[in-house]
């Protein structure tokens, strides 16, 4: 084994101990690179293997000019359960926050007006959010809703939970949903909304929801960060 694959062993064995043991800020933030580099005797370019593998791990993640920091606990998610974000979040002992980026009415891609059983062309509303767990953001969402079911939303407080928001005022609930999951790397716009480099790894879920009349309502396009989020699913 190599001088440069030995240190990226031991400057990942001993950063995932220091993790374990907590000791790290109260924030989580990892010493600045170059002290690391001078704390492990290396190079920044074998530090920065050894950091990469630890963020291939879900350990630790970084943000755009500001450093490392310790991944926190995952949120448990489980898709089969009708809970919606801010709900799931606060059963778990955690604090969420949603942010609306932008609401517009605009003309709607090919594959959205498929996924909304909608004539190519047609003007939908689309919601962009971000949304926090503990004041971290880890989840880009795009909101594409049928407008004929939502007269007026965009007026509506778009911070609180749509799935309240459709209940309240619209009498909609949710029936059957469909969800697409796979891995990707982030679009420019997530990672600028969640402040990570761009092509990061990220989990890409779709997600086409019915209403209780099985009519096809809305569609939500989720990039979520890879190290806030653990699928855990019983079947019977």
């Amino acid at each position: 084994m190599s001088e440069a694959l030995t240190t990226v062993a031991v400057i990942c064995l001993t950063l995932s101990e220091k993790i374990a043991a907590g000791v790290f800020s109260v924030e989580g933030r990892l010493p600045s690179e170059r002290h690391l580099s001078e704390y492990f005797s290396t190079t920044r370019i074998t530090l920065r293997e050894a950091l990469s593998q630890l963020e291939g791990q879900g350990l630790i993640y970084r943000e755009v000019r500001r450093g490392w920091f310790v991944s926190p606990p995952r949120i448990i998610y489980n898709p089969l359960q009708r809970s919606h974000f801010h709900a799931m979040v606060r059963e778990q002992g955690r604090s969420a926050r949603t942010e609306v980026i932008d609401a517009a009415v605009l003309t709607a891609s090919d594959t959205v007006c498929n996924k909304l059983a909608l004539p190519l062309g047609s003007e939908v509303y689309c919601i962009r959010r971000l949304r926090y767990i503990d004041g971290r953001p880890v989840l880009y969402v795009e909101h594409y809703l049928n407008p004929q079911f939502f007269p007026n939303i965009l007026n509506a407080d778009l911070t609180q939970s749509l799935t309240d928001l459709y209940s309240t005022q619209y009498g909609v609930s949710y029936g059957r949903v469909r969800f697409d999951m796979v891995p990707t790397r982030l679009s420019e716009q997530a990672s600028w909304a969640l402040k990570v480099a761009p092509g990061n790894p990220a989990l890409f879920i779709t997600r086409v929801n019915r209403d209780q009349h099985h009519r096809v309502i809305d569609c939500d396009l989720e990039y979520w960060r890879y190290d806030a989020l653990q699928i855990d699913v019983e079947v019977n």
